[in-house]
């Protein structure tokens, strides 16, 4: 009879004590003590690399990009593009005329232009012009010239014509009178100028103005929702509270904060940068230097306000106990963002000055008054002290709400509930 050994147990790996200061469940990669690295900058450098490396957010910023990039080129195709108008003429003084109209219309845009076409009378031009090879047809009647075409005459056309006409008419009648049209025309031009000596066009501070507010909430809003759904997540999942022993809750603040606000920029910088290499190549090209100016001040004013309404997403990130309760934490900030894009080109004379002082408002309102040439030079410094300020009292005030409020599991709180909770 064969008897067998009973198998002696394995021998499990001795574990290792804890460091001090550190419990077992301490988050891998946020021990502070074993790197001489600051904690934020450790949660900073995270949270760039995640954001940076999204593929939703690669995908979204190639397509804003190419959308910048195909404006740029569909301006450089649309100012390279010669637009030619024909005109049916019964008569040589007709040819004549279209000839001069011709001379102004290249005169004011060197993309437009004017020739003429003979044929016998009217039956013809009609014919042309109805068939499409014709713009109009220019002919005597009445007491003066008529051009008549199939639908409504192309207001290049129109104009340059009807110059053409007035300086024919002009001429003869001062040879008539025995003077010359110099002589007539003495005194009748009207210069436009400004006291500020600028030549802004209103047009285009508009525009101008509206991509300021629309590239400022796009940015507020998509990383303003990453940073409160992230924090969050954490906080839901208890992840929160094993990070909490390895480094302290202002640090994993200002890491959220702080990386989310280098990758907001470096998008807003790398948007405006195309942007302003495509409005090289549109019609707006002289005022580069103007639109310039207005976007590294509007550059300036994004970090200071990004950085103030960073702090407070994440705040509204910590006050939620679930992904559900974002929505309501988020809705005031919400909110607040899309008053300031709507007033942004809504808002004109005095209401337009006191929002340019107003922080957050003052993101869009300031550097879209400078485009314009409405301020001071002192103006946007008192501005931009005045949202420094703000942001300064926002993230003193936000750090202690997130603090007092990151680690309850008592369901959603309040704003003012946060503030009063124990430490």
């Amino acid at each position: 009879m064969t008897t067998t050994q009973p198998t002696p147990p394995a021998r499990l790996p001795r574990q290792q004590p804890p460091a001090p200061g550190r419990d077992a469940h301490t988050a891998p990669g946020l021990d502070a003590s074993r790197s001489d690295t600051p904690p934020w900058l450790i949660v900073a450098t995270r949270e760039i690399v995640v954001r940076a490396t999204n593929r939703a957010f690669i995908i979204s910023t190639l397509l804003t990009l190419a959308l910048i990039a195909g404006f740029g080129a569909f301006s450089l195709w649309q100012s390279s593009r010669t637009t030619t108008y024909t005109v049916a003429v019964s008569a040589p003084e007709g040819a004549r005329l279209v000839s001069d109209a011709a001379a102004t219309a290249r005169q004011d845009d060197d993309t437009v232009a004017i020739e003429a076409r003979t044929v016998a009378g009217e039956p013809a031009a009609r014919a042309l012009v109805e068939g499409g090879d014709a713009a109009a047809w220019l002919h005597a009647g009445g007491e003066g010239w008529t051009l008549t075409s199939a639908d409504e005459v192309p207001l290049g056309l129109r104009t340059a014509v009807e110059s053409a006409v007035r300086s024919a008419a002009l001429e003869t009648n001062a040879a008539s009178a025995g003077t010359s049209v110099e002589a007539l025309e003495r005194g009748t031009t009207v210069a436009v100028a400004r006291f500020d000596g600028e030549a802004i066009d209103a047009g285009f501070v508009q525009v101008a103005t509206i991509a300021f507010a629309l590239l400022f909430l796009m940015a507020a809003m998509l990383f303003g929702q990453q940073i409160a759904a992230s924090v969050v997540e954490e906080k839901q999942s208890r992840l929160v509270e094993i990070i909490a022993t390895a480094i302290p809750l202002r640090h994993l603040l200002a890491g959220k904060v702080g990386g989310n606000s280098v990758i907001a920029l470096g998008q807003v910088v790398l948007f405006a940068a195309v942007g302003l290499v495509a409005v090289s190549f549109s019609e707006w090209s002289t005022l580069l230097p103007a639109l310039s100016t207005a976007v590294v001040w509007f550059v300036l004013y994004f970090i200071v306000g990004f950085f103030a309404l960073a702090c407070l997403f994440a705040v509204a990130g910590a006050l939620a106990s679930r992904m559900e309760d974002l929505q309501s934490t988020t809705a005031p900030l919400t909110t607040a963002l899309m008053l300031v894009y709507f007033a942004s080109f809504g808002l004109s004379g005095t209401a337009a000055v006191i929002a340019s002082y107003v922080p957050i408002a003052s993101v869009v309102s300031m550097p879209a008054r400078i485009l314009a040439g409405e301020t001071a030079w002192w103006e946007p410094i008192v501005s931009l002290g005045i949202m420094a300020a703000f942001a300064a009292v926002t993230v003193v005030i936000g750090e202690k709400i997130y603090r007092r409020s990151l680690l309850q599991t008592r369901g959603r709180l309040s704003w003012r509930e946060a503030y009063t909770a124990p430490e």
